[in-house]
């Protein structure tokens, strides 16, 4: 469903003139119509995750594919792997160094992959602060994988991302999924995570893969009631 100005105004608890501000200033993804703003549910989520604003939690259902199966951020990064000393010495070489070494379908074109990484970049950069980056394409990557998957990968030499912050980036999440909606909540995990200060901790400080995958369990994901509540979060 396409969500109209008043409607962003409602969920964000925001005026209009800050939402038009966000469309003019802090790029908010939106389509005009007829004269008219709307914009799209996935796209407003994501946004505001980027940017660790409050999201509503009627911005993300419970996908009924997930309903009854529960998962752990560990189990999205034991599919996804865990890589150190990533080479890069640009955006789009990192990147072309992580896609070589996700678990991809054979039949995937990783170049044409690429270039919608980098596109969505062109349309603002996806750090999050802290040298960390969650790249993505502007849509989410849907493939003919069993489960969602994560991919962290720790990069040889920081890199700028146009970051926010200013600060170069040297650690990437990157997400596969079976369904959009998998992919929304696979962000919500990776955002709460990183809102916690240990495991934040682990990864600006490149602890072993151990590490993080044991404190990746507190993450859980894909209950019939949706993402439940982190244990030992912040």
């Amino acid at each position: 469903m396409q969500l109209t100005v008043q409607d962003v105004c409602r969920l964000m608890s925001v005026g209009e003139r800050t939402v038009r501000r966000w469309i003019d200033e802090e790029r908010l993804p939106a389509h005009c119509v007829g004269g008219l703003y709307h914009f799209n549910r996935s796209e407003l989520f994501e946004w505001a995750t980027l940017r660790r604003l409050p999201v509503p939690p009627e911005l993300l259902d419970a996908p009924p594919a997930a309903q009854g199966i529960e998962h752990t951020l560990a189990d999205a990064l034991s599919a996804g792997g865990i890589f150190y000393d990533v080479p890069g010495d640009d955006v789009a070489t990192a990147l072309r160094s992580v896609l070589e070494r996700m678990r991809l379908p054979e039949s995937l074109d990783r170049e044409m992959l690429l270039q919608m990484f980098l596109s969505r970049e062109g349309l603002g950069s996806t750090a999050v602060g802290d040298g960390i980056a969650i790249p993505h394409p502007r849509y989410p990557v849907v493939l003919g994988v069993s489960g969602p998957q994560v991919t962290l990968c720790f990069l040889k030499r920081a890199i700028d991302f146009k970051a926010r912050d200013g600060r170069p980036v040297d650690t990437l999440f990157v997400m596969v999924s079976p369904t959009a909606r998998w992919h929304t909540m696979l962000i919500t995990q990776v955002a709460k995570a990183l809102s916690d200060s240990r495991f934040r901790q682990l990864v600006t400080s490149k602890a072993g893969a151990d590490q993080i995958l044991e404190a990746s369990r507190a993450f859980h994901f894909g209950c019939a009631n949706g993402a439940r509540p982190s244990e030992g979060t912040s």
